[in-house]
């Protein structure tokens, strides 16, 4: 009953609600004269209205500038004085329609860039093919994260910040190429521009600043200074793992390249600058110069203190560099990149930018370079990403194994000569010198050397450091997934904790533990084989003790600091150490015997050993010290 009667209410009440709506349209209608006066500012108001489309149009296309002016003049009198009172010349862009907040969105194959007339600089930049660890668009500028500004002197004593001033946009088709002007006036005639050319497949565009009869506006005799700031957002999992490949490099004196490095605040100076980057590990920003800066100062900022606080950005950047004025006008021919830090891509453009990613100085770098990218290249033509890494692995260690065998064989001589060490040791106790004579020319006559076991490791360490470099900076395993991992280029996660443990992280990685508990069989082994080999001497650190901690310590060291690393550099450490242990059971077993190794040491210390130059000075340094010993012995 209630709800039949709350019905009926309603429709009682919309009843009224409609005939007092009727009503007071029946009472309000115009009269005869009224409809006229009507029609007649109706009429009025579309011919306004095909005007503004008119001048608008204009605006956009830039058919007609003057008429811009004309249309927003500034009809009070007190700002128009304000204005040219705070801003001198330059008073004029604050009167034109594009004085406002406004921006121009332009978007190519591969990038979406918004042009904010306030300033006349990119305010957005998004990476249209990339999404970040969350799904959302890779964006490189955002929400006023950068800052890109001309510092200038006038000649009425004014100085002035383009940040603060309003551009006129025009956007024009040469061809493939979409162009943006961003105009300064001064008056139609004389302006300041940002020129950029954008092609419809490429991260990289051309970006001219110059200047059009500001020769007696500009005040040469002051410094004009390029301030160019960012703030990085963080796009990866771990904010700590992504931070530490987050860095400024650039280009100096014809060639070289450096960067600021990882301290919580850093700043240098340097000269003849042709590039500066802003790298964000995976993705980067370049400013590249025809011509070199003069010189640049640099500066990088820490923003995360704290990984569980500070989420959201990773270091914050800022770059001066001064614009010389040639006949008292700007024009600095420059190039922009935003885009992914990806070898080939950099690499690509033959401008030095390959050094942006850190590959390894020297030989690491090379080997990189002509060995590992391209063959990672190619096997991750045809196989799954991890898979590639797998077979790289593979090759690698089967390159590698002659060095093992070697390495194992060395050892193996050492295990066999411990005994006759021993006693050499026992006898000779009281006469380390004498001690170290034997023991020398036993290894002589056995054809053995302490040392052969750490060259192979030293010849296999260029490899290890190149392989370190190489995981981290590979672009193409972003976001690639394999068996248990979502991300090659991220840490891998089989649990989540409820805490977070310094150094480790709040997250569970199985590649790392799979890895440790490889590493720790693979020393074990080894280590093993290394301390049944080597003596201990009298005097001398216990290297067998130093070898039993390491055993331990190495594999928990890397299970800490690869829990947060590419979970692509554990897969390979893994794969890597469990073909080692593989080789070097088929060799222990089925290739070298210590009977025939022993056999042959005994054969060899029965031949001549012919000493080359070197170890006949060493014999006679050791026999005078021998003979000046038992001289001051005698005088006792």
């Amino acid at each position: 009953m209630e709800e039949k009667k709350f019905d009926l209410n309603s429709t009682i009440g919309f009843v009224l609600i409609f005939g007092i709506i009727l009503y007071m349209f029946w009472q309000n209608q115009p009269t005869p004269e009224q409809l006229a006066e009507q029609e007649k500012a109706k009429q009025e108001q579309v011919e306004a209205e095909k005007k503004a489309d008119t001048s608008k149009n204009q605006e956009e296309t830039f058919v007609s500038s003057s008429e811009d002016f004309s249309n927003a003049s500034v009809s009070d009198s007190t700002q128009l004085v304000s204005l040219q009172n705070k801003l001198g010349a330059f008073a004029y862009a604050s009167t034109l329609p594009s004085a406002t907040d406004t921006e121009t969105l332009i978007e190519t194959d591969v990038l979406s860039l918004k042009f904010s007339n306030k300033g006349g600089y990119l305010s957005e930049v998004k990476l249209k093919n990339y999404v970040n660890y969350d799904s959302i668009p890779i964006y490189i500028i955002k929400d006023g994260n950068a800052l890109f500004n001309i510092n200038f002197a006038t000649t009425d004593n004014r100085i002035l910040n383009t940040q603060d001033l309003y551009f006129q946009p025009t956007i024009t088709k040469n061809g493939d190429l979409t162009i943006v002007s961003m105009k300064l006036k001064v008056s139609e005639s004389k302006f300041l521009e940002y020129r950029y050319e954008l092609k419809p497949d490429d991260y990289m565009f051309d970006f001219t600043i110059r200047s059009q009869g500001l020769n007696d506006i500009i005040n040469g005799s002051q410094e004009v200074t390029l301030d160019w700031r960012l703030k990085t957002y963080r796009n990866a999992k771990s904010i700590s793992y992504e931070n530490r490949y987050t860095e400024v490099v650039f280009e100096y004196e014809d060639g070289k390249d450096d960067y600021l490095g990882q301290q919580a605040v850093t700043d240098d100076q340097a000269n003849d600058v042709t590039y500066v980057a802003y790298k964000q590990h995976f993705f980067t920003s370049i400013l590249l110069a025809d011509s070199p800066f003069k010189t640049a100062s640099l500066e990088s900022r820490n923003l995360v203190e704290d990984e569980e606080i500070d989420t959201v950005f990773t270091k914050t950047f800022a770059t001066k560099l001064p614009l010389e004025l040639q006949g008292g006008e700007l024009n600095k021919s420059m190039d922009w990149y935003y885009g992914p830090s990806d070898y080939k891509i950099l690499n690509g453009y033959n401008r030095n930018l390959d050094e942006i990613v850190p590959l390894g100085w020297g030989i690491f770098g090379w080997i990189n370079r002509y060995v590992f990218i391209p063959l990672f290249g190619f096997l991750s033509s045809f196989l799954p990403y991890g898979l590639a890494i797998v077979f790289m692995t593979i090759l690698v260690r089967i390159l590698m194994s002659p060095v093992t065998y070697k390495s194992y064989v060395s050892q193996a001589k050492m295990k066999v000569l411990k005994p006759e060490i021993t006693e050499i040791s026992e006898k000779y106790k009281d006469n380390p010198m004498k001690r170290q004579q034997e023991t020398m020319a036993l290894y002589s006559k056995a054809g053995a050397s302490p040392m052969a076991g750490c060259l192979p490791a030293l010849m296999q360490l260029p490899v290890f450091y190149a392989l370190f470099q190489f995981f981290p900076s590979a672009f193409d395993l972003r976001q690639k997934s394999f068996l248990w991992a979502e991300d090659l280029s991220s840490y891998d996660t089989i649990a989540k904790l409820p805490f977070h443990i310094p150094f480790y992280g709040d997250h569970v990685s199985l590649f790392p533990i799979l890895a440790s508990i490889a590493i720790f069989i693979y020393m074990k082994m080894t280590t093993g084989q290394q301390m049944a080999s080597q003596p201990t001497q009298e005097g001398m650190p216990d290297m067998g003790k130093m070898m039993k901690y390491m055993i331990y310590f190495s594999p928990i060291m890397m299970l800490f600091f690869f829990n947060n690393y590419a979970s692509g550099l554990s897969l390979y450490y893994f794969v890597s150490n469990m073909i080692t242990i593989g080789i070097m059971l088929v060799i222990k077993n089925y290739i070298i015997d210590e009977d025939k190794i022993h056999a042959r040491i005994q054969e060899n210390k029965k031949k001549p050993k012919k000493q080359n130059r070197f170890q006949k000075k060493m014999q006679e340094m050791m026999e005078q010290a021998e003979q000046q010993k038992k001289a001051q012995q005698k005088r006792k």
